[in-house]
């Protein structure tokens, strides 16, 4: 099982450089990053976290999928992974709907682009070539030319069980978000079954104990979470006591 923390995107742009440097000294083995509308690009962080780092993993966690057309989507995560090999993963999800309405990208069925959308990128890294006429998803012939080697890890961001279910067919495994009861840990993992990757955001209030955050991350391992990545809660969204708190 491994930890990570999140650097929350409410905190501007130009402290993460700082942030990625405190996790990657600490020991910590991966470092998350949100795409919340309408605050940092997720692809352009990670790519600086990347090259700012030689060990740590990174993360997006999520991309929503109403803001990118698929090929596009399967050419940046593609680049991403051949240029830092074995160093990235990536979680797609929905998006928030209201946000998607203000862009003017909300479609009638979120869950019907997000299968169509994680298939079709899935392929697209894979090497395969792609024509695929679906309800929000149209390719033709499409692949690509500089495929990884080795595709990235790619989660689907879900809460609900209908989400966590399709994780486990379409992808490789579920990112669940402020995980709070180790139970969700449970169900998710009973939803995508055992072969697939489970990561947990969980929030952690400020003043907690490295042995009390050591004791939780056992708990959730125990529950069936392969990564554990902590998250600063609104109030408190720093994340240096988070990296402290996993420093080896």
């Amino acid at each position: 099982m491994t930890t990570g923390v999140v650097f929350r995107p409410q905190l501007p742009p130009e402290e993460l450089r700082a942030a990625v440097e405190a996790a990657e000294a600490a020991g910590v083995d991966q470092l998350w990053l949100w795409e919340d509308c309408f605050l940092e690009g997720g692809l352009t962080a990670a790519a600086a976290a990347l090259a700012w780092s030689s060990r740590i993993t990174v993360g997006i966690g999520l991309l929503p999928v109403p803001l990118r057309n698929p090929a596009l989507a399967a050419m940046e995560l593609a680049t991403l992974a051949r240029m830092f090999p074995g160093r990235f993963t990536v979680a797609l999800g929905h998006g928030v709907q209201d946000w998607m309405r203000q862009v003017g990208a909300a479609v009638d069925s979120p869950m019907t682009l997000l299968r169509e959308h994680t298939t079709a990128v899935r392929a697209l890294l894979a090497g395969e070539t792609v024509s695929v006429s679906g309800r929000y998803v149209s390719l033709d012939d499409v692949t690509l030319d500089w495929p990884p080697p080795s595709p990235p890890r790619l989660l689907i961001g879900a809460r609900g069980p209908k989400s966590v279910a399709l994780a486990g067919e379409v992808s490789d495994g579920v990112l669940l978000d402020s995980v709070t009861d180790p139970d969700v840990i449970h169900r998710a993992r009973g939803l995508v079954g055992p072969a697939s990757y489970v990561a947990a955001y969980t929030p952690v209030a400020p003043g907690l104990s490295g042995n009390a955050v050591q004791g939780w991350v056992a708990e959730l391992e125990a529950a069936g979470a392969d990564a554990v990545i902590l998250q600063g809660t609104d109030e408190h969204p720093d994340h240096a006591p988070l990296i402290a708190a996993l420093s080896r």
